[in-house]
């Protein structure tokens, strides 16, 4: 097929799809006329999706999207502002984990949810490490404390202003606060000098941690483990990425051991208009 193609029967020439467009590559070019693709669209379209997901009449298909692969919105799972709120607010960074792992079909599921979220150009330039098994988790974050011994030997200001000496001595008695004990961490992963990712790979990994919410799951970032991957060598060499990527964030995910109970409060928004 042609990279767009318009079923005329069901077409209305609303111009609807033309209005959307980023590429600006579609145009009605006149009012009996129907949507056609500019002369070299094809180098311009981003293969978004959205002439296909706008048309009300299904008349609209694209050569990596037909209409026909594309679920129609359902409008009675549609969000009340009410169940919105209480969504966000209820997020918790969940720091204390069950022992018990994640189902590999639900982290899937959680990376297929996240793959959603916007990006640049629409470059989805995210590649997903999954850091599954328990044990790996433990020798990555034994790494990630190695990192923070030399930083405390050699008198570094970051060691200082994060307390890393607590974080150490923490290790030492046996409390784990580089990956908190959950038993997976995901790394969302990208070319270093892909202009997209660093927005694009932040979007992805919220999107991520807001959906783990629903299916009984809690996420954190990863900070202490994200920072090792781009500082530290042997953690780099450890997670052996490929040639040219770099970490733009971790994530730990499991069952979370508690359930709150309430929603906490936060500063006030500082907002000028203007």
């Amino acid at each position: 097929m042609d990279l767009l193609s318009v079923d005329q029967e069901k077409c209305k020439r609303d111009g609807i799809c033309a209005a959307v467009c980023p590429a600006s590559i579609i145009e009605l070019k006149t009012k009996e006329a129907f949507p056609t693709m500019i002369d070299g669209g094809d180098e311009f379209c981003i293969r978004c999706g959205h002439c296909v997901a706008v048309c009300p009449h299904d008349a609209m298909s694209h050569e990596v999207m037909n209409t026909a692969e594309c679920p129609p919105v359902r409008a009675e799972l549609n969000l009340q502002p009410d169940q919105v709120e209480q969504f966000l607010r209820s997020r918790r960074s969940i720091r204390t984990y069950k022992k018990q792992q994640v189902d590999r079909d639900v982290l899937t599921k959680l990376i297929e949810l996240a793959s959603f979220a916007p990006s640049g150009h629409n470059t989805q330039p995210v590649n997903w490490l999954v850091i599954y098994d328990s044990d790996e988790v433990n020798r990555l974050a034994a790494i990630v404390v190695d990192w923070m011994r030399s930083l405390i030997k050699e008198g570094s200001p970051l060691a200082a202003s994060l307390h890393m000496d607590r974080v150490v001595a923490a290790w030492e008695a046996g409390n784990e606060r580089i990956c908190r004990g959950a038993p997976h961490v995901l790394v969302a992963h990208a070319h270093k000098d892909e202009r997209t990712a660093p927005a694009a790979l932040t979007i992805a990994l919220t999107y991520l941690e807001l959906a783990a919410a629903a299916f009984g799951l809690g996420a954190c970032w990863a900070g202490y483990f994200n920072a090792a991957a781009n500082f530290w060598p042997p953690m780099a060499e450890a997670l052996d990425l490929p040639e040219g990527h770099v970490s733009f964030g971790a994530m730990m995910v499991g069952h979370p051991k508690f359930k709150y109970q309430r929603l906490p409060l936060r500063n006030e928004p500082r907002v000028t208009w203007r």
